[in-house]
């Protein structure tokens, strides 16, 4: 779609699914239908699917160097905003009891109208028009939009030397980037990368924060608000990325973020246990001293546990949202020319996805086999993504795409190192004889 139709027209053409989608959810309960709510879970989920990988390309392609990572990260603020939205809406005194889920479901349809209705007002991006389509007028058109009075010379220029870069080469295929070994870094990067982003424990923590929140001995009245804190935690942290951004760089985040979920996550696991160790406390002084044990042992020592537990897993969504939340979706953008991009968004998008459906699968097996340690191997994925990024993302700061190709090429594809070459002596003919 991307190709085809262009950054903007898919995304336009992508509304079409969570507006059906909106209209099966609002008459599934007339209809007395569960098939329909099926079906626009499916379609909501190619919107989805669709809106995440278009919607940062699109960003990261039309804004300016300096401003690039803090713009294309506007889409996991968003993201965060809908997250804390929906948990608010589906609060029970709002649209989460029993008569109104059929308007908390066909929700959906307010972003996808307002999209409808402003979209239109934007220019494509400017980098697809010249060096997709070639269209020089267009890109300098849809320049002059976005940028105003600002002289767009320069940027132009800089759009020309890439499509100099590009010429005599097509649009990469998905699976021709695991074949090019000229992406091996790039391609690396966003496999291990967009792994660790799903599997590092964030989303579960969303899917079953309820549960997570009962364990750590929260009332169950207070559950829903806590939930709400969860989603807010994220907003808040990815504004705070956002605006800092361009200043300290992609890695420095992506090393931070992870090393405070490092943290946070083995705080969290710590509290856990020793809220364990206190109830089976409680329990030995029950067998030891039966039939009237010392009221001194049956009291927890413990019983700000549930808070700290609470509190880490808090912090550990601050952590995620100053980091992977908004970094790692500008990787595609970035790490890729304008040839291979649009591939690197397909491979991302699928193995995220397909991360996010293993980890929600399997996540209820690791609480059962692991109890309070279930956190334990989503540490261990985190200790890899910022082992990683120490040691082989480069830095994209304030860089133009050009200049973030021609570095992972020479990284990419070193020059052999070059000894002194032999030579043959020199003859010397003597003319004096």
């Amino acid at each position: 779609m991307a190709i085809t139709l262009g950054r903007k027209k898919s995304l336009l053409v992508n509304n079409v699914f969570v507006v059906v989608a909106a209209i099966l959810f609002g008459f599934s309960r007339k209809a007395g239908s569960f098939e329909m709510i099926m079906l626009g879970r499916l379609l909501t989920g190619v919107n989805a699917g669709v809106s995440m990988n278009i919607q940062p390309m699109y960003l990261g392609e039309s804004a300016p160097k300096e401003l690039r990572g803090a713009v294309a990260m506007s889409s996991a603020i968003f993201t965060a905003l809908g997250i804390v939205m929906g948990q608010v809406v589906g609060l029970r005194e709002l649209l989460g009891g029993p008569q109104a889920w059929p308007l908390l479901l066909a929700s959906c349809l307010v972003p996808g109208v307002l999209q409808l209705a402003s979209l239109p007002l934007l220019p494509e991006s400017p980098r697809y028009l010249l060096i997709d389509r070639g269209d020089t007028e267009a890109c300098v058109a849809a320049l002059k939009r976005l940028r105003g009075d600002r002289d767009v010379a320069r940027e132009l220029e800089e759009i020309e030397e890439e499509r100099a870069a590009c010429q005599g080469r097509r649009i990469q295929r998905p699976w021709e980037l695991f074949l090019d070994p000229a992406l091996r870094r790039q391609v690396t990067s966003l496999v291990v990368l967009g792994s660790a982003m799903e599997l590092c424990g964030n989303d579960s923590v969303y899917a079953y924060a309820s549960s997570i929140f009962l364990e750590a001995r929260v009332p169950g009245e207070k559950v829903q608000y806590a939930t709400i804190g969860t989603g807010s935690c994220e907003l808040f942290a990815v504004l705070v990325s956002c605006v800092v951004v361009e200043r300290v760089g992609r890695r420095v985040l992506l090393i931070g973020g992870y090393g405070l979920m490092i943290c946070w996550g083995s705080i969290f696991t710590v509290a856990l246990c020793l809220q364990v160790a206190g109830g089976m406390g409680q329990w030995l002084a029950q067998v030891c001293f039966p039939p009237h044990p010392p009221h001194c042992l049956l009291q927890s020592s413990f019983h700000w546990m549930p808070y700290l537990a609470m509190s880490c897993i808090f912090a550990f969504i601050l952590s995620f949202g100053i980091g992977p939340a908004g970094v790692t979706g500008i990787l595609a953008t970035e790490l890729f020319d304008q040839m291979a991009r649009p591939a690197a968004y397909v491979v991302c998008g699928v193995l995220m996805w397909t991360m996010l459906f293993l980890v929600g699968l399997g996540f209820p097996f690791i609480r059962e086999s692991l109890s309070h340690f279930l956190y334990v191997p989503f540490i261990g994925v985190c200790i890899c993504g910022a082992i990683y990024t120490g040691l082989f993302l480069p830095e994209t700061k304030g860089k133009t795409f050009l200049e973030i190709s021609k570095e992972l090429h020479r990284l990419n594809l070193p020059r052999p190192a070059q000894g002194p070459m032999w030579t043959s002596p020199k003859v010397i003919t003597s003319t004096g004889l």
